[in-house]
């Protein structure tokens, strides 16, 4: 993927073999269920707060999505803010805005050079629109900046093409909180950080079954079993038969990325934001990596398939919107599953006494998971009860295979709508600037005219008088002023 991401995958081959399967009994205060993103922050925190924590990964830390993502970290959720305050009312939405802020600022100081070296730090975030909606970009900026307290800057048409040289984009919203971290560098360093602070990770040791009831509860694997006060199931979709009822109410969604090969100087030239962009319609993000690379996510999928399938699609995309960059070569493809919501936003919060789950993150998986982390390991310790928030957000099957289906043809419907919404704004600019340029030539055409001299002997035929109104004779002239005097 990269230099900083090739280190990382090495340190994490020699840190890989250092963990061990669980193969012995084990009490512990806190079970976790997953070694992704929202396991491990739980684990980083209860374990940091004094609590005796493992965690079980059926396969590896980090496997799935929360080591194969473009690293950006911004306050938000998957449901927009317009239909986040519908559903819960405006003050609930500015806690619980408030509250991915915190996860974004979790991670800002979890993932500092000192604590992760080589982590890719690079600042700034940029969401463009695909349309001319100037109205809305001010509208949202008002409520972001005086309503949620949130930095935020209003880019207009220009500012946005000066810094990526595409017709494509019109508006943009900049982020200049928000910033960008190496995804697998930090979903490592978590674990690393973990079991500094204590915690236990067990790797290739799925989990059979769990008994949730009674004050300690039990967990049965292939070669041992555990007791817990407390389980946090955070695998995702992928919890399995154990609770497959939980993991049905996540909708599979697949996202690949891809990484280009170097550059050089024609990536310079078309792109020269440092940040990370993304459109309004969740088709687009990308950003440049090591310098002259561009990594860039293609739209989700219900579907699994073979990564590599999706470079000649993501290498079209990118041709579509920096036609100067031509067909660039891919270097690697990377992808993942999360799980989505029927409602779009996390699943957070207490199932029953003592279980408890952190899922459904949707694209917004790294300042959610954070804060996910967080809420649950300091309810556990402290009696927290922020996580409550979430609790409108009730747990709802996603459909099965129904459902699969509908989220794919919904998936090809919004991408259909926003292209053919941007190739109307496209067109209109194009008329503009052609309704400008006869303008101007018509205006230079009357300015070029005024300025010809006219032939000798002649004046403007505006300025001879006409035949009605020819000059009197001088003496007649005479006469009128005398009687007049």
């Amino acid at each position: 993927m990269s230099e900083t991401s090739t280190s990382a995958i090495t340190a994490t081959g020699t840190a890989l073999r250092e963990r061990v399967r669980l193969t012995f009994d084990l009490d512990v205060d806190i079970c976790v269920v997953g070694a992704g993103l929202a396991g491990l922050t739980v684990a980083l925190e209860a374990a940091r707060l004094g609590a005796s924590v493992a965690v079980l990964e059926g396969r590896h830390v980090g496997w799935n999505a929360s080591g194969a993502n473009l690293g950006t970290v911004i306050p938000g959720y998957s449901l927009s803010l317009s239909e986040l305050i519908e559903r819960v009312g405006f003050e609930d939405a500015r806690e619980l805005w408030a509250l991915s802020k915190e996860g974004v600022e979790f991670i800002r100081a979890t993932a500092t050079e000192e604590l992760m070296p080589g982590i890719g730090f690079s600042e700034g975030a940029l969401e463009v629109s695909n349309v001319d909606a100037g109205d809305q970009l001010i509208s949202r900026l008002q409520m972001l900046a005086e309503d949620f307290d949130t930095e935020v800057e209003g880019w207009q048409i220009e500012r946005v093409r000066n810094e990526l040289r595409t017709n494509r984009y019109f508006h943009g919203v900049y982020y200049p909180r928000a910033f960008q971290i190496d995804g697998r560098k930090y979903v490592h360093g978590l674990a690393a950080l973990a079991k500094r602070a204590g915690a236990r990770i067990f790797e290739d040791t799925p989990v059979v079954s769990i008994d949730s009831s009674g004050i300690r509860k039990r967990i049965v694997t292939p070669s041992a079993r555990m007791r817990a006060s407390h389980i946090v199931l955070a695998g995702n979709v992928h919890l399995g038969a154990p609770l497959k009822r939980l993991s049905d109410t996540l909708l599979p969604v697949w996202r690949y990325a891809a990484v280009t090969a170097p550059l050089g100087e024609r990536l310079r030239h078309t792109v020269s934001f440092k940040g990370s962009v993304a459109d309004a319609d969740g088709i687009d993000h990308f950003r440049v990596v090591d310098g002259d690379r561009l990594i860039w996510a293609r739209p989700e999928t219900t579907w699994e398939a073979r990564p590599q399938g999706f470079a000649g699609s993501i290498q079209r995309r990118i041709a579509t919107i920096f036609p100067e960059l031509g067909r660039v070569e891919i270097a690697e493809v990377l992808g993942g599953v999360v799980g989505q919501t029927v409602h779009g936003m996390p699943q957070i919060g207490q199932l029953r006494k003592g279980l408890w789950v952190a899922s459904g993150f949707g694209r917004q998986g790294l300042n959610t998971s954070a804060m996910a982390g967080q809420l649950i390991a300091r309810s556990i310790l402290w009696g927290d009860e922020r996580w409550r928030l979430f609790s409108p957000f009730e747990l709802v099957w996603a459909g099965g295979m129904t459902g699969r289906v509908a989220g794919y043809v919904v998936g090809l419907w919004g991408r259909g709508s926003s292209a053919a919404a941007g190739a109307l704004a496209r067109h209109r600019e194009r008329a503009r600037a052609q309704e400008r340029l006869r303008e101007a030539r018509l205006a230079e055409a009357n300015r070029q005219a005024a300025m010809r001299p006219l032939p000798s002997g002649r004046l403007p035929r505006m300025n001879r008088p006409a035949p009605s109104q020819a000059a009197e004779p001088a003496d007649q002239v005479a006469d009128h002023e005398s009687e007049g005097a």
